[in-house]
């Protein structure tokens, strides 16, 4: 199918028809900053989510799973500062209360408001400002940007995007927003993330297109091997742009514009990773399957001693070959090649003499790619780290302090 993508300027979860946002500093976070926002949409959406695979689950996402069974939402209510994890049914209550409050401000049934939190675990949120914060939160097209903001903890910016899409089954638009710095770890990672569109979308496809976009790109995200009980990936369509029915037998565009959304989003994760200063791009090219790819290239890219390597710009290959190693993926070492940005290392399983000073040098940069070459298959995947630095150290020695 032919189609054309633009990025839209300032795009952000609000540019898709309909959908509008607002976030307050309600002083759950602190005085000064965004921590509670509203995302919400003129009309009743088809809706669809992942959720973290941890076995210990924060009460806004068990509570997000039991609203979107019937795979309708209008709303989203989400706080940063404290995680709403680890609170027992008190956690509970509360997350329902916050679905109540926003009904209630917007008219619409609370099994159709879905909630989110992010932060500190084990630490009950304090929900007479929660109360006051959703009250005063007012809701306008260019809000998607104070969401974004309101969603941070560590992050070090906000991650927004927007792709306009014109294809034979009509012209829409997709956009989102995501979080995520520290316990980053691949099966979805530690985020939220919030994508909307416009156009109309079968509540089957829809749920299956966002685990094939997240396969390619959440899950194949990681900075420090953590996962949290908050991670949650929600996607709307309002189908308020009058496109045709997008179902599995035609929504090949739309599957490629919703991955496109949501890598740009996961390799802005991996850039912010805490104490990151640069993003580490794995290439596993000819692998027996694809599985066995992605599995090879989240492994090396969640290596400590990668992470460190590169942090270093030592071009110590050995370690890159060691995790691919201990991957779990099929591997012939005799008909591997490994590069180190443009440099080759490895090949075919030999030594290949190099310039430490010259690749040393390419790897003090703030993207660096490894690549893999294991001649085995057509198997292909890419997973986006960052590397490990001091700094990441001293953000998480004090993070509740």
């Amino acid at each position: 199918m032919r189609a054309e993508f633009k990025t839209l300027a300032s795009g952000t979860v609000t540019s898709p028809f309909g959908f509008v946002a607002g976030a307050v500093q309600s002083g759950i976070r602190s005085p000064n900053k965004l921590d509670l926002a509203i995302l919400y949409s003129e009309v009743p959406c088809t809706a669809a989510g992942m959720f973290t695979t941890n076995a210990i689950k924060a009460a806004p996402v068990v509570l997000t799973q039991k609203h979107l069974r019937n795979k309708r939402a209008q709303a989203i209510v989400v706080n940063s500062g404290y995680a709403n994890a680890c609170t027992g049914k008190q956690g509970i209550a509360d997350a329902e209360e916050m679905a109540r409050a926003v009904a209630d401000k917007l008219g619409i049934a609370p099994q159709n408001v879905l909630v989110a939190s992010t932060g500190v675990i084990g630490t009950s949120l304090p929900m007479d400002r929660v109360r006051a914060g959703i009250d005063k939160v007012t809701l306008t097209k260019e809000g998607g940007h104070e969401l974004a903001e309101a969603i941070m903890t560590t992050d070090t910016f906000t991650k927004e995007v927007a792709l306009h899409v014109e294809a034979e089954l009509g012209t829409f638009i997709l956009g989102g927003v995501a979080k995520g710095a520290g316990m980053i770890h691949p099966n979805l990672a530690t985020m939220l993330c919030f994508l909307t569109t416009d156009a109309t979308v079968d509540a089957t496809f829809l749920q299956s297109a966002l685990h094939t976009a997240a396969d390619s790109s959440f899950n194949m995200v990681t900075v420090d091997g953590d996962t949290s009980p908050s991670d949650t990936v929600v996607l709307l369509a309002n189908g308020l742009a009058g496109t045709k029915t997008i179902n599995a037998g035609n929504g090949e565009v739309f599957q490629k514009a919703l991955e496109e959304v949501c890598l740009r989003l996961a390799e802005c994760i991996a850039t912010d990773g805490e104490g990151a200063t640069k993003l580490i791009k794995v290439i596993v090219e000819g692998a027996v399957t694809e599985a066995e790819a992605r599995k090879a290239a989240r492994t090396i890219a969640s290596s400590p001693l990668v992470k460190s390597a590169m942090h270093g710009n030592d071009p110590n290959w050995g370690r890159v070959l060691a995790a691919l190693g201990r991957s779990g993926a099929k591997v012939d070492e005799g008909k591997l090649t490994l590069y180190l940005n443009s440099f080759c290392v490895t090949k075919k399983g030999q030594p290949v003499p190099f310039n430490k000073q010259e690749v040393s040098n390419s790897l003090d940069s703030k993207e660096i790619s490894l690549k893999l070459e294991l001649n085995l298959g057509r198997g292909k995947a890419t997973a986006w780290g960052c590397d490990l630095s001091e700094e990441y150290v001293t953000i998480n020695s004090a993070y509740t302090s």
